[in-house]
């Protein structure tokens, strides 16, 4: 799996995936999701990190950042998951790993594609049916995009307005529109792009992305999907999600 450093680009948008070993349910308590979070905010103030929206659920977190350049997201990524997971052991008397070798990262076009990704975010755990709105789950982005935070901001409103090509005095309503119409479409099957792809978005971007990685995506192939052009990860087809699989 490609880490978000894996080339530099200042202006590019990325979203990362980070799972629990083996994927067991270590974030399962509220105190520990809350401590990914308090990770998070310092890791803003430390090294400049630009969020844009984040999830934190029972197993896996997603983060959505905005590359500035300058190797924030690898500290960023660095810091959150190592002293999440050193806190976690030292409490249960615990050994071992805490979160799997690598984590993900995709790159998002900006406006309409990063648009549909910021609600997929949003909607992870109503797709997990841990909730029915998400405002129900305490520690994801949504709430501070709904209500703008202060002291402790953490998502880049202004710099999130801008992508999305939306005003900031109105990114509350727009988004809002976007989840009420996603909830009422019942758009909530998993979308593996969002995850496991490395680009998704315009063709044009997706090839520029291609071109940028050089030999290490040179033989990825680009196919369509739901009005994106997405350079998958493999050339294999994505496979039918079992009912039982949690969401991503």
């Amino acid at each position: 799996m490609p880490r978000a450093n894996c080339y530099r680009v200042a202006g590019q948008i990325w979203h990362i995936t980070e799972r629990c070993h083996r994927k067991q349910f270590l974030l399962k308590f509220a105190r520990d999701r809350r401590a990914w979070v308090g990770w998070l905010y310092e890791a803003r103030k430390r090294f400049g990190l630009c969020v844009l929206d984040y999830q934190v659920t029972s197993n896996h977190v997603h983060l959505l950042v905005l590359d500035r350049g300058r190797d924030e997201i690898a500290a960023a990524m660095q810091l959150i998951a190592g002293r999440t997971g050193q806190s976690f052991n030292e409490r249960k008397g615990r050994r071992g790993a805490f979160w799997e070798d690598r984590y993900h990262a995709t790159a998002v076009d900006t406006e309409g594609h990063l648009a549909r990704c910021l609600v997929y975010i949003d909607l992870n755990m109503v797709r997990a049916r841990a909730v029915r709105h998400p405002r129900e789950w305490g520690e994801a982005g949504y709430h501070e995009i709904e209500r703008q935070r202060g002291k402790y901001r953490i998502i880049e409103r202004e710099v999130l307005s801008g992508l999305l090509g939306v005003a900031e005095q109105r990114l509350a309503s727009v988004h809002e529109e976007w989840i009420e119409a996603a909830l009422a479409d019942e758009c909530l099957s998993r979308e593996p792009k969002w995850s496991e792809a490395i680009a998704v978005g315009r063709r044009c971007f997706v090839e520029e992305v291609q071109r940028n990685l050089g030999a290490r995506a040179h033989h990825r192939s680009i196919a369509e999907d739901d009005g994106a052009s997405v350079l998958r990860e493999t050339d294999e087809p994505y496979g039918p999600i079992s009912a039982s699989k949690r969401a991503a």
